[in-house]
């Protein structure tokens, strides 16, 4: 519902005037004439309002990190122009909803912003969180001399421009009576040609922000982005223009992306395009990723303990113990495997997963030995990596176990432990800690959980010791979460699905200590030698089959209350590695190596 906004009053909006009444939004900061409520009503919406989030710190302050070239440094140079996070903000507007008085969304102005940088566009958060957040500011810079930057100018547009104008959104204001201050207006700013809009401005009054209120980036500095996680949702049968804010992110994401997110918020109606872009990084040296020691650094500070469950059987192992104890290369159409090296040299390298190789256990008397892996060779494998842009640094810890074990199904009040279903030999799975190169700070982790994860920001991590996360592995399959609980692979509400089940225990790897760096591309050719088991783009383990549907027969004839699901009812809520799979495959060969995580 975007609308020209060239009047100072009236605004043409005869149709938002009986729209506008109906939102069932509750604003905190006054402007309850926008709902014609009474005195009675207003007083009691007034106890309704939750307080504005605390601002978000992690347990410990970050340490003093190695010397290097831009990492830390607090500005980050993308080319024509230079960036910094802004992380202080002042509270501009504030809602909570009447259908769920927990939920509801605050909007906030940067503040703080030194002399010649310009904000960008404002900040947006659920008000049911700390204060986590950032927008970034920008100034233009002289371009240094092209072979030592590696850009150069294109054009002599500068690389921010004002806005023409403003184009109102959204409100809150019917535009009925003479007060309107205090309701929420939301503001898209006009751009010249041949430029790109950040973000929004967010006012309490109805007359257009300053021109100087924010900046826009000449359109080849810019990426086209996306809207990914939902923030604020103003929407029922009464609403004509029903109202959605959400975060946004570069589309085009991963080791070799180039988008930067401004850490900006996108706002929409129905069939609203998104009409905001992110940055573009064409500074190609990556000047603000940590050197190597910075990179030892920051694991010994942020390394999370790993830990399994208490009667996890399937524990992890090193990858050369794994070798050294028995493991054995098959190769298709050949009856018998064989040894493979400790270092994993004999192993064909490279190429794709031909379904020509694949690793298995042991055929004598050590395959029950190594099934159950040996936690105490265990370590953590590790790839850093560039994200978005270059502004951030993901560290991907990946977890190797020799064998995933079958798991657990959850029908309604029964746990069912399955014989075979789910397992499989050679498991891989992974976390990854996202830092800012702005600072060092830990932003968030995410938790790859199957075919499937999470980021979970920081303030919703469980720690242990000063920075340092805990990761829960579940049983069996070794997926991870930030929290201990019984999780439900498939319909929570139902209760039906595969269980994950995690818990502190004695059986844990403290990843600060035990890891290995493998791989980090950023770093050039011979700063990290990769592992020659890493080249191994084949199968860590023989294709399995299973016969699910006979397993569900048992669990369902034994469960009346669920005589109305039919076995494919219930199939759809399972994860597809359950049915039977090739063999996993090594880290290199999954889209996360050089993509983004998924979710």
């Amino acid at each position: 519902m975007n609308r020209d906004n060239s009047s100072a009053s009236g605004y043409g909006w005869d149709e938002i005037r009986v729209g506008m009444a109906a939102v069932m939004v509750i604003v905190r900061l006054g402007c309850f004439n926008c709902w014609g409520l009474s005195k009675k009503e207003k007083g009691r919406i007034s106890d309704l309002s939750s307080p504005e989030p605390e601002p978000f710190s992690l347990p410990l302050s970050l340490p003093k990190w190695p010397e290097g070239q831009g990492f830390a440094s607090g500005k980050i140079c993308l080319g024509e122009i230079e960036v910094l996070q802004i992380t202080k903000f002042e509270s501009v507007w504030s809602c909570i909803l009447l259908n769920d008085h927990k939920k509801g969304a605050t909007f906030y102005k940067p503040i703080g912003i030194p002399d010649g940088f310009f904000s960008l566009g404002y900040y947006c958060q659920p008000n049911d969180q700390p204060l986590q957040g950032f927008v970034l500011a920008a100034r233009e810079v002289a371009a240094p001399d092209a072979e030592a930057s590696h850009f150069c100018h294109t054009t002599e547009s500068p690389a921010l421009t004002k806005p023409v104008d403003y184009t109102l959104v959204w409100s809150t204001d019917d535009w009925n009576g003479d007060i309107h201050d205090a309701c929420g207006y939301f503001w898209l700013p006009q751009t010249p040609k041949g430029y790109k809009a950040m973000g929004y401005v967010v006012t309490t009054k109805p007359g257009k922000p300053s021109l100087e209120e924010v900046r826009c980036v000449r359109a080849d500095l810019t990426e086209t982005c996306e809207a990914n996680c939902l923030i604020l949702e103003v929407n029922s049968f009464s609403i004509k223009f029903p109202f959605w804010v959400w975060k946004i992110r570069p589309c085009h994401r991963g080791m070799w992306g180039k988008g930067v997110s401004v850490g900006t918020f996108f706002c929409c109606g129905f069939g609203d395009e998104l009409n905001l872009a992110c940055l573009k990084n064409v500074n190609l040296n990556l000047y603000a990723m940590p050197n190597l020691e910075q990179v030892h650094a920051l694991i010994k500070h942020y390394g999370p303990t790993v830990f399994f469950y208490p009667d996890e059987i399937y524990l992890p192992s090193s990858v050369s113990w794994f070798f050294k104890n028995g493991a054995l290369l098959y190769r298709k159409g050949e009856l018998y495997g064989e040894a493979i090296d400790a270092n994993g040299s004999n192993l064909p390298n490279g190429g794709t997963n031909d379904g020509e190789y694949w690793i298995d256990l042991p055929n004598d008397d050590r395959k029950s030995t190594v099934k159950h892996g040996n936690i105490e060779s265990a370590e953590l494998y590790v790839h850093v990596k560039p994200a978005l842009g270059g502004t951030f640094t993901d560290i991907a810890m990946w977890v190797f176990c020799p064998f995933n074990g079958p798991s657990t199904i959850d029908v309604g009040v029964l746990n069912y432990a399955c014989s075979r279903i789910g397992q499989h030999v050679g498991d891989w799975e992974h976390f990854t800690l996202r830092l800012s190169n702005f600072t060092g700070e830990l932003w968030s982790i995410y938790f790859s959980q199957h075919s499937g994860g999470e980021w979970v920001d920081a303030w919703n991590l469980e720690f242990i010791e000063g920075n340092k996360a805990i990761v829960y592995s579940s049983k069996h399959g070794h997926a991870s979460y930030p929290h201990p609980g019984n999780y439900v692979l498939g319909s929570e509400k139902l209760r039906i699905g595969a269980m994950d089940d995690v818990a502190r225990s004695n059986f844990y790897v403290d990843s600060s200590v035990k890891y290995q760096i493998v791989a980090a591309e950023y770093l050039g050719d011979g700063i990290v030698t990769e592992p020659c088991w890493l080249q191994y783009m084949r199968e860590w383990g023989p294709t399995i089959v299973y016969n699910f549907r006979l397993e569900l027969d048992k669990i369902i004839s034994i469960l009346p209350v669920l005589t109305s699901f039919t076995v494919e009812n219930i199939l759809d809520l399972f994860p597809m590695e359950l049915y039977g799979e090739e063999g996993p495959t090594g880290p290199k060969e999954k889209d996360n190596w050089e993509g983004d995580e998924i979710g």
